[in-house]
């Protein structure tokens, strides 16, 4: 939603700060500029990168523009979903996860999960760490498989960051390549109308004024906004490893689960009151009033 906003903020403050100056916006408008500099960047991304990654640059220029998949709401109900799947090994031994871990889309509690239903990475990331937890693996060695996990997951989602950073980077260069070529352009007309070589002229500065336009209140920002995404998830995946850490190491559920509140990051952590609410039983009401406090 933001993302929005800021490109309709962008295109108004250029555009009015141009009529302002009495500016003619049928100057501005030079499809073939358009095509030169976009399709120029368009070609070197493929050119650049393996199919995988340019899945990864589409599917994060679509999250850009939703909201926050990591709200308070969702770290309480996460927290309490865990709080109460440690509850249950607790009482009848990590064999009864089993159910959950191997079919989380039957699980009553995974099942209901938003970011353990969708994000089919946090789901394994969480699954696979308990069938080794249930097969007896020791605590100190989950915990550096699920490290090894998150620095390799965050290495792939800087990947398709990178790509379009290159990209953005590359634009500038681009609009120039725009303008020289309708520089050329105009040294054909020489001898003409003033009036016409004037246009052409302005036609070649508009590749220069899109590339860096582009670069710098487009492509470089959206770039930056999915550099957030990535660590907002990688983030996630550290409160969970601090949550199964500590219960396997034998602290009790809701002490993992404090533990745990402890490492989320400061603005939508919820409070000690909010999750103790929902641990204890007020699930739906807590996770509503995170809600309303992170709005």
């Amino acid at each position: 939603m933001f993302a929005i906003i800021g490109i309709l903020v962008v295109l108004g403050a250029v555009v009015g700060g141009y009529l302002m100056e009495h500016g003619n916006l049928k100057v501005l408008m030079q499809p073939a500029e358009l095509v030169i500099i976009g399709g120029a960047a368009i070609g070197t991304v493929l050119i650049a990168n393996p199919l995988h990654i340019l899945k990864g640059i589409a599917g994060g220029l679509g999250g850009a523009f939703s909201a926050s998949k990591f709200s308070k709401a969702i770290y309480v109900e996460s927290l309490k979903n865990l709080y109460d799947l440690f509850n249950k090994a607790r009482k009848d031994g990590l064999v009864a996860l089993e159910g959950d871990i191997e079919d989380p889309a039957k699980s009553p509690l995974l099942s209901k999960n938003p970011v353990f239903s969708k994000n089919h990475h946090i789901q394994d990331y969480f699954c696979d760490t308990m069938r080794m937890a249930v097969s007896g693996v020791e605590a100190f060695d989950l915990d550096q498989m699920m490290e090894l996990d998150m620095d390799v997951h965050h290495h792939e989602a800087a990947q398709p960051i990178a790509a379009l950073s290159s990209m953005a980077d590359s634009l500038p260069g681009l609009g120039i390549v725009a303008a020289v070529l309708g520089v050329v352009i105009t040294m054909g007309a020489l001898g003409g109308p003033p009036e016409e070589i004037g246009h052409k002229v302005a036609a070649a500065l508009v590749g220069t004024f899109l590339g860096i336009l582009l670069c710098y209140g487009f492509i470089g920002p959206l770039a930056a906004n999915m550099t957030k995404a990535a660590e907002e998830e990688h983030a996630f995946m550290y409160v969970l490893r601090v949550m199964i850490y500590a219960f396997l190491k034998g602290t009790a559920p809701i002490l993992a689960v404090e533990v745990a509140r402890r490492s989320v990051p400061g603005h939508v952590r919820p409070s000690f009151q909010v999750l103790e609410k929902a641990c204890r039983g007020g699930g739906e009401a807590a996770a509503a009033a995170a809600a309303a406090t992170s709005a």
